[in-house]
């Protein structure tokens, strides 16, 4: 299969519903108060320590309307049956948000990685929230700044958003059971094995079901979308960009007729073609990057319009500093490029 295809069309959840994918497996489709408008979520029918109800992967983020949506589900789309174990991919907000709400409801247990519970609880914890999240605060605003990020509007705006992670993810549960890259378990009465992927989160767990032919690929493999690859100011030399070129490579052993089952946009067959469009995107992007540098020492924010031809918002504009600076961090560590703190303060990048 040379192309990617879409079993299910355009046959969508509706808001409050589920749809079946397969026998035991139902779509979840909750909003996201963001451009990528929505995240898709996975109800599976299971037994677990003897009770019969639903495992889920994935939670929505913390708010009033992702929770009413849940209660809509819960009453219509549950068979009468509990939540009974909650899986979390990684700990991005539209994943963890509200699985502290969703494990109390139900008395379920959280499974997901240890790396990403640990940032997790460090992010919402007094310490963590005083650096600011990821993309907001001031750890994040003097890390782009150093990266060309002058606009003192925007750098204002990025030191107010210290409590973008808590707002969406504002409690974890205290206690959680690990799953580590190459686990197998059962849910309801299939063996799933958890296949680890890196660069887009610190450890993101896909789980694969070989009886079924599903992979539920979380953010790690979407259908349209690149997912994003970022250097944050908590690890300001880190090569994402390799991490994840090798956690695709590491999917190629599964089926290419799998059903894939991705965190945004559609269900889809034709995994190692849309594994192959991923790399030969980064690709292209490390060459554009690295033909910026032969021309002059470039920053982080210089590369920006020539990776992303299209406007950003704030939102948008924080990650996509995060991707500029790892595809340049990519090529440094690789020693095509040389990298250099000028006069300004600012970190400038060129070819050697």
């Amino acid at each position: 299969m040379q192309t990617i295809d879409y079993p299910f069309l355009d046959d969508l959840p509706a808001s409050g519903a589920t749809k079946e994918l397969a026998p035991g497996i139902k779509w979840v489709r909750m909003p996201l108060p963001f451009a990528l408008d929505h995240i898709n979520l996975w109800l599976i029918r299971d037994c677990f320590e003897g009770r019969e109800g639903w495992t889920l992967v994935d939670c929505g983020v913390a708010n009033a309307a992702t929770k009413d949506l849940w209660e809509i589900i819960f009453k219509n789309e549950l068979d009468g049956l509990p939540i009974v174990r909650v899986i979390v991919t990684h700990m991005h907000p539209d994943h963890l948000g509200l699985a502290s709400w969703l494990c109390h409801r139900w008395q379920a247990p959280l499974w997901m990685t240890m790396t990403d519970y640990v940032l997790a609880k460090w992010l919402i914890s007094p310490a963590g929230s005083s650096q600011g999240s990821m993309a907001g605060g001031g750890g994040a605003a003097d890390h782009f700044l150093k990266h060309g990020l002058s606009d003192p509007s925007d750098i204002e705006k990025i030191r107010a958003r210290a409590d973008y992670y808590s707002r969406m993810v504002p409690d974890v549960p205290m206690d959680f059971r690990r799953i580590m890259d190459g686990d197998q378990f059962m849910i309801g009465g299939k063996t799933w094995e958890v296949f680890a992927g890196y660069g887009h989160a610190p450890e993101h767990a896909c789980l694969w079901s070989e009886t079924q032919q599903i992979f539920i690929s979380g953010d790690m493999v979407l259908p349209r979308i690149s997912t994003n690859v970022s250097v944050f100011a908590t690890e300001p030399d880190a090569d994402p960009l390799g991490l994840y070129l090798s956690s695709l490579e590491s999917y190629m052993c599964l089926s290419h007729d799998a059903l894939v089952l991705p965190s945004h946009g559609k269900p889809f067959k034709g995994l190692h073609y849309r594994i192959g469009q991923l790399k030969e995107h980064h690709q292209e992007r490390l060459a554009e990057t690295k033909l910026a540098c032969q021309k002059e020492p470039i920053t982080a924010r210089g590369l920006i319009p020539i990776l992303f031809k299209r406007e950003l918002d704030l939102h948008q504009l924080t990650f996509a500093m995060g991707e500029a600076i790892a595809h340049l961090n990519h090529l440094w560590r690789a020693g095509i490029l040389r990298r250099e703190v000028f006069s300004d303060g600012v970190m400038r990048f060129s070819c050697l």
